[in-house]
């Protein structure tokens, strides 16, 4: 009669109560996809339907909610597209959603059960996926080679004169009626040489001029004041009224040594239209080409040129350059740096100066971000960064045929089609966000529903069978 009917139903609907509570027990997991037990009706042509009989366990492949504050090695995929790709100790190929990873004592990153995450490496995107290794070594020192200096000088500071120059003629007054006259002295002969309009020749009083000189002493004369005179200060590092201003910049040989640069900036008497600047080097406190010294005397400094508007009217590329920058017992590389001045102003403003050289010295590997793009940038002590590598996601085109292997991963198999691979955020597949992780997709508030649904068919289908039961005793009971 109707016991195989009533039995089906009761398998059936204790299996989807298998279901249910399976999705009730990982509503916790990270990355865990519910399930929904799909039923059909057994069909014969000769008699009534025989019952029924679950089709299909499908999983729901919507996404959790994202959130932060993960672990530093956790990572969410932002939406639909995509599956971690992880390999266990034997090598065979897994996909998971649970984005809960740390690192081992090999520096791989592995989630809870040692399965290895996979990816490119670094700079051969598209390649074959690999395991991902965080580095162990240094990140290697880089040398300076280039700096870049952007400064404003100080339109309104004073000339710096190599040598003595009078910057402000005396005077001293002449003639009945007196008039005032200018004159300068001349450093070679001693002589005061007058300037236009100068006095007639002639002599006044104990004085006698000639071609517009005199040799004699004005310091007697009415209105006398001598000429202002600003004493010559060759450039000398150790002395700063020698120059205007210096600043220092960082740089580094092949060794990974700091020295230290230092600009010296000398506002110049113009010999044109603007303003002039000499720029002198040292390194570590010694003199550094372009500049020499020899005797004492630095030579060849370089030289900025300032229009009227306080532009540089050239922007000169200087190579610096040092022989053995670590000396004789840290022998390095020679030091080769080319300064550019390119966007350095003359305004009427404070000094300014910021010095942008490249190099750096050597650094421990300190920790990792993860890009949205799955790149994984490590962060060194000397605050450089660089990419050790990308994740790799994958797709199928038929979700449904992957094959649960438990541990919240799945395989591929010929029903879901071989994985399409990718960088996050490439070819459709979803971004990754960086210390989070996706939830569990299940709707408690639905679960719960459906158990109170399963549980009524799996009572209705037992009083199916009791009463199958109740027919089965009258029959028995006729004599």
């Amino acid at each position: 009669m109707g016991f195989g009917q009533g039995l089906s139903g009761l398998n059936a609907a204790a299996q989807n109560l298998d279901v249910i509570g399976n999705n009730i027990a990982n509503s916790g997991t990270v990355g865990f996809k519910s399930s929904t037990a799909s039923f059909a009706d057994v069909y014969a042509s000769s008699r009534v339907g025989l019952g029924v009989k679950v089709a299909a366990i499908s999983q729901r492949f919507t996404v959790g909610t994202v959130n932060g504050g993960g672990g530093e090695y956790d990572i969410a995929i932002d939406g639909a597209k995509g599956m971690f790709r992880v390999t266990d100790q034997s090598g065979s190929v897994m996909y998971t959603r649970n984005g809960e990873f740390l690192v081992d004592k090999n520096n791989f990153i592995v989630n809870a059960q040692g399965y290895r995450l996979t990816g490119y490496p670094a700079g051969a995107i598209g390649a074959n996926p690999s395991e991902l290794q965080l580095p162990m070594a240094n990140v290697a020192p880089k040398a300076t080679s280039t700096a870049t200096t952007v400064a404003n000088l100080d339109a309104n500071a004073k000339v710096v004169y190599l040598t003595d120059t009078q910057v402000e003629p005396g005077t001293v007054e002449l003639g009945t009626p007196a008039v005032s006259y200018s004159f300068r002295m001349d450093p070679a002969t001693g002589e005061a040489v007058f300037e236009d309009p100068q006095p007639i020749d002639g002599t006044y009083g104990a004085i006698t001029i000639t071609g517009g000189r005199t040799s004699d002493d004005l310091t007697g004369l009415a209105g006398y004041q001598a000429p202002v005179t600003e004493l010559g200060r060759p450039f000398d590092p150790s002395i700063s009224s020698s120059y205007t201003n210096a600043s220092p910049m960082t740089v580094y040989d092949s060794l990974g040594n700091s020295h230290q640069v230092m600009q010296y900036f000398v506002k110049r008497p113009a010999s044109g239209a603007g303003s002039e600047y000499d720029v002198y080097y040292t390194m570590d406190g010694k003199a550094m080409a372009p500049t020499s010294e020899a005797g004492g005397v630095w030579g060849n400094p370089t030289k900025l040129n300032f229009n009227n508007a306080g532009a540089l009217t050239s922007a000169p590329i200087v190579n610096l350059s040092v022989a053995q920058p670590g000396g004789t017992t840290t022998p390095a590389d020679p030091l080769n740096i080319a300064l550019d001045y390119t966007g350095t102003t003359q305004y009427g403003t404070n000094y300014k100066l910021v010095a942008k050289p490249d190099g750096y010295t050597s650094g421990e590997f300190s920790g990792i971000n993860i890009g949205g793009d799955g790149s994984l940038v490590a962060s060194y002590t000397n605050g450089e960064t660089q990419v050790v590598g990308t994740i790799v996601l994958a797709d199928f085109s038929n979700l449904q045929g992957l094959q649960p292997v438990g541990n919240n991963a799945w395989t591929e198999t010929s029903a879901s089609g071989q994985p399409i691979l990718g960088q996050p955020g490439t070819n459709g597949l979803s971004r990754v966000v960086g210390q989070a992780t996706e939830s569990s997709n299940v709707d408690m508030s639905k679960e719960l529903v459906n158990m109170i649904i399963a549980q009524r068919t799996y009572q209705a289908n037992s009083q199916t069978i009791k009463t199958q039961d109740e027919i089965m005793q009258v029959l028995m009971n006729l004599k």
